[in-house]
């Protein structure tokens, strides 16, 4: 009763339930057009998550003293001072005149437009509902009623396919990066070469084989990207600060496992056993991987203790090595406080590819 159409225009009185979409979405982009009235207080919740923020920025609105002077589209539901929770720019038209948003989202990573100015750009979107999570992998879109009569119209969804999302999350801050693997052979690479296959951008673990293949170079505090491909039952994991011996999950600070979560294999593991985690100590967060088969996006920051690892543009594990007391199988982990070593792939026998492997040192 709350909401009306208008001149193929939606309107809102201001009341009543959120106006949600039937289809849940992963990536996408959407763009749509709103026009509002003094006083009032709108949303765009994204995934089912507040919010890409609507409201009167004048002072007579009432809330500058929660940001509304900053402006409209940013991530009002952010923490204070995170990146994307206040809009880059004032970019709002005076009341009376449309407004266009245009929306990236590719995981949680964010990017709004208003009235073609960008206001937030590429910063992850928090779990209002519960910080210790990221927002989901899907969810739909809802336009908030929120206090005050608010019109919508031009409302359109794009989903975006796996590779054009790769390239948006390779392209957010690439000063400082070096590609490590030159995409036609393993110069720079030592350890299990015999085990790897070099050839078209390709870096592949040969089936039956592997083993820990590792740069020449040693790392102290580094961010390396990367892109990988899951066969069904694929395993293969991250070599962290590797010493050069030894098995990378224990020898080094830590091996980031690289894992077919979805395979009926895999399905009693340990938390601590599955894709992203620091293996045997910290367990990441499940449900980001795309399906087998496809490229997925991964970018780790390594710096003291400290890992983050981002799955297809979410954080799925951001933990203190230091702090961790208690092992799977309770097993030691003597490398876990080394302070430098190599980069690597510990293989494990499963073809899994990798490409686009590149390094930013922190040092």
């Amino acid at each position: 009763q709350h909401w009306s159409v208008e001149n193929e225009e939606l309107v809102n009185d201001g009341n009543g339930l959120y106006l949600t979409t039937e289809q849940n979405f992963r990536d996408y982009e959407l763009v749509l057009e709103y026009k509002t009235v003094a006083g009032a207080d709108s949303g765009i919740y994204l995934k089912g998550c507040p919010q890409v923020q609507i409201w009167d920025t004048t002072e007579a609105g009432g809330k500058w003293n929660i940001g509304a002077d900053k402006g409209s589209g940013g991530l009002w539901n952010n923490s204070a001072g995170a990146p994307g929770k206040d809009p880059l720019v004032l970019a709002d038209k005076p009341f009376g005149e449309w407004n266009k948003v245009r929306v990236i989202q590719v995981g949680s990573r964010t990017w709004v437009w208003l009235n073609n100015q960008l206001v937030v750009d590429g910063a992850i979107m928090e779990n209002y509902f519960d910080r210790k999570l990221p927002i989901p992998p899907i969810g739909p879109i809802q336009l908030q009623t929120h206090g005050g009569e608010i019109r919508w119209r031009n409302v359109f969804l794009r989903e975006i396919a796996t590779e054009e999302a790769n390239r948006l999350l390779r392209g957010q801050d690439p000063a400082g990066f070096e590609l490590v693997f030159n995409g036609r052979n393993l110069t720079g690479w030592e350890g299990a070469v015999d085990g790897y296959t070099a050839q078209n951008g390709v870096l592949a673990c040969k089936a039956h084989s592997g083993g820990t293949l590792y740069t020449k170079a040693e790392y102290g505090d580094f961010v390396a990207r990367l892109e990988f491909k899951l066969p069904p039952y694929g395993n293969n994991g991250l070599a962290i600060r590797y010493p050069g011996s030894g098995d990378s999950a224990y020898a080094g600070m830590t091996e980031l496992q690289v894992l077919d979560n979805s395979h009926p294999e895999y399905a009693h593991l340990d938390p601590r056993q599955y894709h992203g985690s620091a293996y045997g100590m910290v367990a990441a967060h499940r449900g980001f991987l795309r399906p087998v088969g496809e490229w997925n996006y991964q970018e780790v920051t390594v710096k003291g203790h400290t890992l983050k690892v981002e799955l297809n543009g979410t954080v799925i594990l951001d933990c203190d090595l230091s702090n961790v007391t208690e092992f799977k199988g309770n097993d030691a982990h003597p490398g876990k406080d080394l302070t430098t070593g190599h980069f690597g792939f510990a293989g494990h026998s499963s073809p899994v590819e990798f490409r686009n492997i590149a390094i930013k040192s922190l040092d």
